[in-house]
């Protein structure tokens, strides 16, 4: 199966390397690109992309915004793409008001491109792009700029989770892997993904990216915690 892609940056010279790498790979098609935000959105709603790379800093209209409008679309638009933003910097503020918005991951402009190739087939399939190590330090650092954590329906509806469950969001909170969770809780790693999809039904995310970001929201997991 092909993964329909469009690239939405303000650097030509970024679009024109980015769609030449991925248009080479016999999985990945590339269906065009647009330099900022307002165009990009309009492209997304025409093309109908798998994966959407976005910028994150663009005129006219930023990546954070463009990926609100495709990931929350207005009554009658029914596609939302897997959104997967493109940033120079390793932590940056808009990539976790974007990872709440809906997207699905963020990867730097200067990765090498096996990584780029990666990240957009790892979006695809509906995974977060969020390394451990990433979302350490990503989410640990702006959480703790953030209000104290809500008591409303977000942290009520962890009561829907079993001990497991609640156990499994955690330590993807924390940043392990999928392994490392099947490690620590002495679980076939199977086992683990089928708790991860429960937790992510139940509380209505829409993957590992989000449920990260409401672990820390709801008040189960404090930054700076071990």
């Amino acid at each position: 199966m092909t993964t329909r892609v469009i690239i939405v940056d303000d650097q030509a010279m970024v679009r024109a390397g980015f769609a030449a790498l991925l248009a080479a790979q016999s999985d990945i098609d590339v269906v065009g690109d647009a330099p900022d935000g307002v165009q990009g959105v309009e492209l997304s709603r025409r093309t109908h992309p798998d994966v959407v790379l976005m910028d994150v800093r663009m005129p006219e209209m930023d990546g954070l915004e463009a990926a609100r409008r495709l990931l929350d679309p207005p009554t009658g638009v029914v596609h939302r793409p897997r959104v997967l933003m493109l940033t120079t910097f390793d932590v940056d503020d808009y990539v976790y008001e974007a990872l709440r918005a809906g997207a699905s991951g963020f990867l730097l402009k200067d990765a090498p491109p096996a990584d780029l190739i990666s990240a957009v087939r790892v979006v695809a399939a509906g995974e977060a792009l969020l390394a451990p190590s990433v979302t350490r330090r990503l989410i640990a650092d702006f959480a703790r700029q953030r209000p104290a954590p809500r008591k409303d329906r977000t942290s009520l509806r962890l009561n829907g989770l079993t001990p497991r469950e609640t156990e499994v969001l955690e330590l993807i909170a924390r940043g392990l892997s999928n392994q490392e969770i099947a490690e620590s809780l002495v679980l076939a790693e199977q086992t683990v993904k089928t708790h991860i999809g429960r937790v992510l039904a139940k509380l209505e995310l829409r993957d590992r990216a989000q449920a990260v970001i409401f672990a820390y929201e709801s008040g189960l997991v404090s930054p700076g915690a071990n």
